[in-house]
């Protein structure tokens, strides 16, 4: 008695389906585009922004990689500093009604109001080198650091960044609920641009 033959699976339109469930995809998925001063680079921001202009600490690169706090030349270090004394500066109040009672700041009325409303922009023309815009962003993410760390101690006994680490070992809960409490204080808010800076076309 003879066996019956299978027939073979006829695999030659199987490139032909893949080929289009890939242009499917490709065509449905949609892409989210950064633009401008409210892409921002961290997620914990608050909904509302006040861009007065005592709310925005603006920096700029201009082609020569040299970096200005409006049509002032600063140095790379003094970055921390300023950007801290600038966030910290507690001069009002946040969008709804509140003062900043851990900001230990000069409250000046030329400065931030609140760390919720303080926001930092890096302006980078198109030929200053991505090494220093990197640089830059680092600083500013130091002086972040640095005052949370600050508050951190001081309500917890323990830095951010030990808050970090610890949570990130073991997952609970009243640490998290602690990071989360330190980044509402200091919301990180940092826009970048791109720009053909003023100070290039000196």
């Amino acid at each position: 008695m003879k066996r019956k033959r299978i027939s073979e699976i006829n695999a030659g339109s199987m490139a032909d389906i893949a080929f289009l469930l890939l242009i499917f995809f490709l065509v449905t998925t949609t892409l989210e585009v950064d633009k401008g001063l409210f892409s921002k680079i961290a997620q914990d921001n608050p909904e509302t922004l006040d861009t007065h202009k005592r709310n925005v600490f603006d920096i700029s690169i201009n082609r020569n990689n040299e970096i200005a706090l409006g049509n002032t030349i600063i140095t790379i270090d003094e970055i921390p500093q300023l950007a801290q004394d600038f966030i910290d500066n507690g001069a009002g109040k946040d969008a709804n009604g509140n003062s900043c009672d851990w900001c230990n700041g000069k409250k000046l009325p030329s400065s931030s109001d609140h760390p919720a409303k303080a926001i930092i922009t890096i302006e980078a023309d198109r030929e200053a080198s991505y090494e220093t815009y990197v640089s830059v962003l680092d600083k500013v993410h130091n002086a972040y650091n640095s005052l949370r760390n600050k508050l951190a101690l001081k309500l917890y006994r323990k830095t951010y960044t030990e808050l970090e680490a610890i949570y990130k070992n073991t997952h609970e809960k009243a640490i998290y609920d602690q990071i989360e409490v330190i980044k509402s204080k200091y919301p990180m808010l940092i826009g970048n641009i791109e720009i053909e800076s003023a100070l290039a076309k000196k």
